[in-house]
């Protein structure tokens, strides 16, 4: 009785199963994925080698005091734009005023003693001609006559010496520019006389100077695409980048090749001007300058953010005409913009490439492509 009752439910169970045998449940990861894929694209690009340098303002002085005295004020706010000619310091003066008038007495009493020297000396002529006085009297009054006039160049040298030096108790702006925090308080003694010192510095920043050094070699190839004139090769508007992005984008204009290759290094220093319009830019700032050397008329550029890093190096996901996933190493180039990466080998123009969800895919996967642009 109990191996009657077991065999009908064995049987009863087979019963059960066998249906669900009957019908596979297809899984999510064996239906094809849907990955999006791109053609690269072609285009022609301006090769470009990156070079670090700093920024250097067109002009920046050093503003000094060149006299002795008190610093009395220094009308400005540390960081402002200043014009050509503002006063910026000014320094205790009374020294120098009096030094002028005693120079302007000294010359008025110079030309009043050539005044007199010069009539004694025609005087002493027309005496002569009567033999009432000697020739000899004559040379005497002729001496004393030019030495007056010597007399009077050394008081205008004197009193244009102490004019300058009053001058210098005012320290103006010598171009428009931005000018730095003063290095001393108001009430500071200065000791300018024996050696100039640095109040402050003036910068004329509306265009700025990429200072950069490039190989020997660069420099060769530089003259070859002058003396070709390749259009294409543009050193007006060379790309620059800077340690962090700014809220606006520059470019360069290659100004300046030093005339000689330093010995030691093997480089050549170089300057790109960049206009500074916003006032963002300013001395010292780090800067890469991208320089041209060549042009790719036919480049392939796919995007940047498609291509994976392993051990072996760069590589891209690329789908073939069965619709499966192909591991497929390449060799890059420089960016071009901000998205778009130069492949120098691994890909041809006709290459579908995995451009998103690279994580999901794996080499001889087959899956649904859907092209995007």
């Amino acid at each position: 009785m109990k191996k009657i009752v077991r065999l009908t439910v064995l049987m009863m169970l087979g019963g059960m199963i066998m249906p669900s045998c009957g019908k596979k449940k297809v899984t999510g990861e064996e239906r094809d994925m849907v990955v999006d894929v791109a053609l690269p694209t072609v285009d022609s690009v301006s090769l470009t080698k990156s070079y670090p340098g700093y920024l250097g303002a067109s002009q920046s002085v050093d503003l000094v005091a060149r006299v002795n005295g008190y610093l009395e004020s220094h009308p400005y706010t540390g960081g402002d734009f200043v014009k050509k000619g503002t006063v910026l310091f000014t320094i205790e003066d009374k020294n120098y005023r009096d030094a002028v008038v005693k120079a302007e007495a000294a010359l008025a009493d110079a030309k009043s003693s050539y005044e007199y020297a010069s009539s004694q000396y025609a005087a002493m002529k027309e005496a002569l001609e009567s033999d009432a006085v000697s020739q000899m009297e004559v040379l005497q009054a002729k001496n004393s006559m030019e030495g007056a006039a010597a007399d009077i160049k050394s008081a205008e040298a004197a009193l244009r010496t102490a004019r300058t030096s009053l001058g210098y108790c005012t320290v103006v702006a010598p171009f428009d520019g931005h000018v730095s925090t003063s290095k001393y308080d108001i009430g500071t003694y200065l000791s300018g006389d024996v050696s100039p010192v640095v109040l402050a510095t003036i910068y004329d920043d509306a265009s700025m100077n990429a200072v950069f050094s490039i190989e020997d070699s660069r420099y060769l190839e530089l003259i070859q695409n002058f003396k070709d004139s390749v259009d294409d090769v543009d050193y007006t508007k060379m790309p620059v980048k800077f340690s962090e992005p700014l809220p606006h984008h520059y470019t360069a204009d290659l100004s300046y090749m030093s005339p000689s290759v330093d010995k030691s290094t093997g480089t050549m220093l170089l300057k790109a001007r960049i206009d500074n319009p916003y006032n963002e830019l300013k001395d010292g700032m780090y800067v890469t300058v991208a320089l041209p050397y060549a042009f790719a008329s036919d480049a392939i550029l796919i995007r940047e953010a498609s291509i994976g890093t392993d051990q072996l190096g760069k590589y891209v996901y690329v789908v073939n005409d069965s619709n499966k996933i192909v591991y497929t190493p390449i060799e890059i180039g420089q960016m071009v913009g901000d998205t778009l990466c130069i492949v120098n080998k691994g890909l041809t123009p006709k290459s579908r490439y995995v451009t998103k969800a690279l994580l999901k895919v794996r080499d001889g996967q087959t899956v649904s492509p859907r092209m995007t642009e």
